[in-house]
């Protein structure tokens, strides 16, 4: 397929932007332009450096079909990054999940289906198959979503393959395990600790800490997106992305003070959230045989590579950490 331009939504994101430095850096002939409404998680930051030439941005909100369809008009491709993503706010504002997750899909969904783009990539998550407690998921799994972000994800997935069984619109879907790297907001578990640990700060870990996540580093996940992007004959299906390695929280705590040369004091267990879902694991041999995609950056380097960032980035994150989400985390943690 022609490399021509994209849309990239939510690309002032973590994940929406670590794709579209790689996709600007590994394709030159992808011009890319990024719509994003730039709410707290959104950030122009994440796009400095990147070449004006070839990134186009366009604030708005997917929402608005009006702003959708000129930031859609002349792209080839479209890839569904926006969202809202936290599982913790979506227990306590679900209806922002609902409108931008579902109804904000269906309008990038309508718009792609009349303007005829060649292919709609949607971004949805591991999350929809909910607590894995044995073998880990395949794509044809039941998704059993347990907390309102997981459920909207699936309905937005569930109804851009409704677009390509009844529209034939040429729709891919992507479930992809938890992400950690550079850029990512400080809400999440490693920028969370990261941070929290180099001011000294307490690290709120739920419960007991030992709920398990496949993570795989961001540029490994942006790289299969790439793929997935180029490669034929692979619309009208799902693509689990993961690692394979399992870590919990607990562990990643430690681990982080542990190279940080802080003490484990630090690691505060506090309340659990509702519906903890304890386990998510992902069988990504499907992308393995089809694609020969294999993760290369390994647990231990990628931790060290995040950590470092931080570590050398404090003023991208000290900017995030101050304002509305100091209020948000102190009634998050009660620390």
């Amino acid at each position: 397929m022609q490399r021509g331009h994209f849309l990239v939504t939510g690309g002032a994101g973590f994940i929406g932007s670590n794709f579209v430095r790689h996709l600007l850096a590994s394709e030159p002939g992808v011009e890319i332009t990024v719509l994003d409404k730039l709410t707290y998680a959104g950030n122009l930051a994440n796009l400095e450096g990147l070449d004006s030439a070839r990134l186009t941005f366009v604030k708005g909100d997917i929402c608005d079909a009006t702003v959708v369809e000129q930031a859609m008009a002349g792209a080839r491709m479209v890839v569904n990054f926006a969202a809202e993503t936290h599982v913790d706010r979506s227990i306590q504002n679900p209806g922002s999940f609902v409108l931008t997750d579902v109804y904000g899909s269906y309008v990038l969904l309508e718009a792609a289906r009349k303007m005829g783009v060649e292919k709609f990539v949607q971004i949805s998550t591991d999350e929809v198959y909910g607590e894995v407690m044995g073998d880990p998921a395949i794509e044809d799994a039941p998704l059993v979503p347990r907390n309102p972000y997981s459920a909207s994800k699936a309905g937005a997935d569930r109804l851009a393959y409704s677009y390509f069984t009844t529209y034939g619109l040429p729709v891919v879907i992507t479930r992809c395990s938890n992400n950690y790297g550079p850029h990512q907001h400080v809400e999440k578990l490693w920028p969370l600790f990261i941070t929290n640990a180099l001011e000294d700060q307490p690290m709120p870990v739920y419960g007991t800490g030992k709920n398990l996540r496949d993570w795989i580093y961001v540029g490994d996940h942006v790289e299969a997106l790439r793929q997935l992007c180029f490669a034929p004959g692979v619309e009208g299906e799902v693509w689990n992305i993961g690692s394979g390695e399992e870590h919990s929280s607990l562990e990643i705590g430690h681990l982080i003070v542990s190279h940080l040369g802080k003490p484990a004091s630090l690691i505060r267990h506090v309340t659990d959230r509702p519906g903890h879902d304890r386990r998510y694991a992902l069988d990504c041999s499907k992308i393995r045989r089809r694609l020969d995609f294999v993760p290369r950056v390994g647990f231990a380097e990628g931790a060290e590579r995040t950590i470092r960032w931080y570590a050398e980035h404090r003023d991208w994150w000290e900017k995030v950490k101050r304002g509305a989400f100091r209020e948000y985390y102190e009634q998050a943690y009660k620390l």
